[in-house]
């Protein structure tokens, strides 16, 4: 019997909060009194979905692929390195079906920036915004990001072999 060509991969990326004036979600800036600190933008929903639609294709992780040490990456927008992703998973023989992501947050508040996110993620992957989905949460002021001292993501991916 032949296995069926998809796959689940599954992302989780954590970034540490410090003072700022926007913060960087699913490829949106948005106002907030925290900003994620990171050797890119610190995109912690995109480096999440990059890990799942990763691992997924068997192909490591965004670490791996775009190393914190290789200082041409310094600061670079996430959705240029959502972009690579797509483009190494598609060298593989595979594309997206859909990708379920959550992210962590206290605040600001996400809801009303998720079709915005929705949008931009589904011109950058080369999808229908139908197939990303983004849900919010907070952690109920309990550990690290109810302190406000980070802010985290988690993703799923499933992707079929072409």
């Amino acid at each position: 019997m032949s296995k069926p060509n998809i796959r689940i991969g599954f992302g989780f990326d954590v970034h540490q909060l410090i003072p700022g004036e926007e913060i960087v979600i699913g490829g949106i800036s948005i106002p907030a009194q925290l900003k994620a600190l990171g050797h890119s933008d610190a995109d912690v929903l995109i480096h999440a979905i990059c890990d799942a639609v990763l691992g997924a294709a068997n192909l490591r992780d965004i670490g791996f692929n775009f190393p914190d040490t290789d200082q041409s990456l310094k600061g670079i927008d996430s959705k240029i390195l959502l972009k690579r992703t797509m483009e190494l998973t598609r060298q593989a023989g595979y594309d997206l079906i859909n990708i379920d992501a959550t992210l962590v947050l206290e605040r600001p508040k996400i809801n009303p920036h998720i079709d915005k996110m929705k949008s931009v993620l589904a011109q950058v992957i080369g999808c229908e915004e139908n197939d990303i989905s983004i849900k919010a949460t907070t952690s109920e002021k309990i550990g690290y990001v109810g302190r406000e001292e980070g802010v985290c993501a988690y993703a799923s991916a499933l992707i079929y072999k072409v």
